[in-house]
């Protein structure tokens, strides 16, 4: 047996970073995810949005802010792609004119990467995303739990009266058993609502809603331990909003909530992952257009490359300093 050459991220010695291919972390490109453990995987659809559009061009951006990226995690000591097979596998093919259609699209494109047994970490696109791939996981790990860091609880029955758009995702995942009620975490929602079942809702199905306020001037690490506690062995699925930062460091998407998380709060609910039985993950609602800087889509690809380094198979733990 030959030992698996594993890919590597191009690095900033070997090609200038303004230079190389345009996928995640300057990664190899591969058209299915045959042989890899995970896969970097884009959504560009922003049809299911219902204020500001632009996340079709999420996907795109978050690549080209991603090539600052170097392998090593300096702050957990994790090493992922000395473990684990990793590769870009470009975007789904969304019908930009038909979002029901688009829906149906996802999660066949998320049953054959599934099907390889490989972890796709999401690049979004409008939340409406994750209900097919939340569809998909079910038929893959059965009902799953759902770690869902967001300003909002996207948990509305209709929008325009269609209850397929990004307010809606959670809600038709629950409809479809796809969640499992007593390990769903909704962390950082916040904002004006239409009532008090806006956030209510999920708590009385046995969800746990952590509002941004609860957050406020505090470390989100003890909280990501009961949360780990709690979960066990099951199969959690990670949906991570960038609007459930606060604007202040995430304005590029399209419904801006004042009140919100700050950077390293996001970093510790996503380092908090590390020890679960993370099956995929999503980072959704990047809106380029709203953030000329691109430190929006730069948030981004941190805290997806943050979601890799917390994958299953990548030990954890910085040396100690020499």
């Amino acid at each position: 047996m030959t030992e698996r050459k594993l890919n590597q991220p191009l690095g900033g010695n070997e090609m200038p970073r303004f230079g190389g291919p345009a996928t995640m972390m300057r990664l190899p490109v591969q058209d299915s995810a045959a042989g890899l453990d995970a896969c970097f995987i884009g959504i560009p659809l922003d049809i299911g949005t219902s204020n500001r559009p632009g996340t079709r061009l999420g996907p795109r951006q978050i690549r080209d802010e991603s090539r600052m990226l170097r392998p090593y995690n300096m702050a957990t000591g994790a090493a992922p792609f000395d473990h684990l097979q990793v590769a870009d596998i470009g975007d789904v093919p969304i019908n930009t004119f038909d979002l029901k259609k688009s829906v149906g699209i996802i999660a066949d494109h998320y049953r054959a990467v599934l099907a390889h047994g490989t972890i796709p970490l999401t690049l979004g696109g409008d939340h409406t995303l994750t209900w097919p791939i939340l569809r998909a996981m079910k038929e893959r790990h059965g009902p799953v739990a759902l770690i869902h860091v967001d300003a909002h609880a996207d948990v509305s029955d209709i929008m325009f009266g269609e209850k397929v758009a990004h307010g809606c995702p959670f809600r038709r995942a629950w409809e479809e058993g796809c969640l499992i009620n007593d390990k769903v975490f909704q962390i950082g929602l916040r904002g004006t609502g239409y009532s008090p079942e806006d956030f209510n809702w999920g708590r009385a199905k046995g969800w746990t809603v952590v509002q941004a306020e609860a957050c406020w001037h505090r470390s989100l690490a003890p909280l990501m331990a009961d949360i780990r506690a709690k979960i066990g062995d099951a199969p959690v699925y990670l949906s991570y909003d960038i609007d459930s930062l606060d604007p202040a460091f995430a304005p590029g998407t399209g419904t801006v909530e004042p009140g919100g998380l700050t950077i390293w709060q996001g970093l510790e609910i996503v380092r908090g992952c590390a020890g679960l039985n993370l099956v995929g993950a999503d980072l959704v609602e990047v809106s380029p257009p709203y953030d000329p800087s691109g430190n929006t889509a730069l948030v981004a690809a941190n805290l997806l490359y943050e979601m890799l380094c917390a994958l299953p198979g990548v030990p954890q733990g910085a040396p100690p300093p020499r």
